[in-house]
């Protein structure tokens, strides 16, 4: 009887956990981004919006199979599809109907205005997209979309206080971020099939570098937030994660992994993602100036320092741009396109596989040493204590990661269908993200951030990634990749 009775339990909470509702969406959308592998195009529709300047050229589906759709109509299935799969899990949840299908048809067209303000081409084209843009100058900041979702939702949450206690029944940040994670997984997998044809010395090189972010970033950030801002062990550790690790993914895997109340990540991830776009401004103009004669050290300074995946990526591309640029014109050389981006995301993959692997090793110390808030202590670490605190999304982060991994290994072919579905399957992962942006601003209540420590926050964040992390990174990656350099195009 006791033994239903714990089954029953465990079934409930599988289809009540937002975890698992993450897990479940997250993998239905995998499921989908296989079709080009087999022949199919299932998420083809899935509208992407291109960095414009004419709006009229700003929508377009993500699969040239969809070409004759208008980009509008695009990006209403991408609305009815997303509405569909997340009403059915809220309502698992608990969530009523109608509040929550209204709630989230207004969050929705919200970041996706919010996402297509931030596209315009003089806020997001990179250096090498200008000229095809025909513009003279852009700010290059390809993440600011995510920014300006935070910003609206900021402003409805504390000035428009009963609209947004309205929206609050759809507003899951920690849900849509954690199913934008297990959408990641299949992408990192896919990019690490790629890489591994690369040269070894790169792979090597790069597992060597991110090691650092794990066993020297992590316990000196934790160390100077816990000694000199007296964060408790809740605050540090997701905080600690963040601004080493991998920015806002690292922030939840950590929180959950260790029970860290809802309103820790929430706040942690508003600060990180300010600070990406801070990063992604100064970094590649410094790379430009100080490591045009290094450009493999570039990007994988940009891998280990930006801390997020987007913004990781996008300082490479455009570190890439602008050092090539600059070799040509003080040293006359002409090098590929595309190395320097491999090398800065090559870094972030490896940094982020091992997200799931430091969180369950989180998990295991906490409930050891009875660190989390509520002062448990397990004397005997039981496999049911270390499975109820493991973050049941990386589950599923890693299956989509493992399984694109192994069966790109296995057979190569597959590799150029199942990119092609990675990125129809980024394409949502993006509305993910921003509807975690949107809804983090909307439940924030910026007094009450303030009064719960957001200065000391920011604090830990500036002394920590401007006084060592930059350029302890930049001399781990000199030390992996000085003299290395890209293949040269001839004449």
């Amino acid at each position: 009887m006791i033994a239903q009775e714990n089954e029953l339990f465990q079934k409930k909470s599988m289809l009540k956990s937002e975890d698992w509702w993450a897990v479940w969406l997250g993998l239905f959308i995998f499921l989908l981004s296989m079709g080009p592998v087999f022949g199919m195009d299932l998420l083809g529709w899935v509208v992407k919006i291109n960095v414009w300047v004419d709006s009229a050229k700003a929508l377009v589906a993500v699969s040239s199979s969809y070409k004759s759709l208008p980009g509008i109509y695009s990006a209403l299935l991408t609305y009815l599809f997303l509405l569909g799969i997340t009403t059915i899990g809220a309502v698992a949840m608990g969530a009523k109907v109608k509040k929550y299908v209204v709630g989230f048809s207004i969050i929705f067209w919200i970041t996706f205005l919010c996402i297509f303000l931030g596209n315009n081409g003089y806020i997001a084209a990179t250096p090498d997209k200008q000229a095809s843009l025909k513009i003279p100058w852009s700010m290059s900041l390809g993440e600011m979309g995510f920014v300006i979702a935070m910003l609206v939702g900021l402003i409805i949450g504390n000035f428009f206080q009963n609209f947004a206690k309205y929206l609050e029944e759809a507003a899951k940040p920690e849900w849509f971020i954690k199913t934008g994670i297990v959408i990641l997984g299949a992408a990192i997998g896919i990019k690490t099939v790629g890489a591994l044809g690369l040269a070894n010395t790169v792979i090597i090189r790069g597992l060597c570098a991110v090691i650092e972010a794990y066993l020297i970033y992590w316990p000196v950030t934790y160390f100077i937030a816990r000694k000199f801002f007296k964060f408790t062990p809740e605050w540090a550790a997701p905080l600690a994660s963040g601004v080493s690790i991998c920015g806002v993914s690292a922030a939840i895997a950590t929180a959950a992994a260790i029970r860290a109340r809802p309103l820790v990540p929430v706040i942690l991830s508003a600060v990180i993602i300010v600070f990406v776009a801070v990063e992604m401004l100064i970094l590649p103009l410094l790379a430009q100036t100080w490591l045009f004669q290094e450009p493999m050290v570039a990007g994988s300074w940009m891998g280990l320092a930006v801390k997020s995946d987007g913004g990781a990526v996008s300082s490479g591309a455009i570190a890439d741009s602008m050092i090539r640029a600059k070799a040509l014109t003080d040293l006359g050389i002409r090098w590929e396109e595309g190395w320097i981006l491999m090398v800065a995301t090559t870094t972030k993959v490896f940094i982020d596989v091992f997200i799931g692997v430091w969180a369950f090793i989180l998990a295991v110390v906490w409930c050891v040493f009875g660190i989390d808030r509520t002062k448990t202590r397990c004397d005997k670490v039981s496999a049911g204590e270390i499975w109820e605190r493991f973050p049941k999304f990386i589950i599923g982060f890693a299956l989509t990661f493992l399984l694109l991994l192994l069966m790109g290994l296995n057979n190569p072919s597959i590799v150029k269908g199942a990119t092609v579905g990675a990125d129809q399957a980024n394409a949502l992962r993006t509305f993910f993200f921003a509807l975690c942006f949107f809804s983090i601003g909307l439940i924030t209540n910026v007094r009450k951030l303030w009064a719960a420590g957001m200065g000391r926050i920011v604090g830990v964040y500036v002394i920590c990634l401007f006084g060592f992390i930059i350029w302890f990174g930049l001399f781990v990656s000199w030390l992996f990749y000085h003299g290395i350099m890209p293949p040269i195009i001839a004449g």
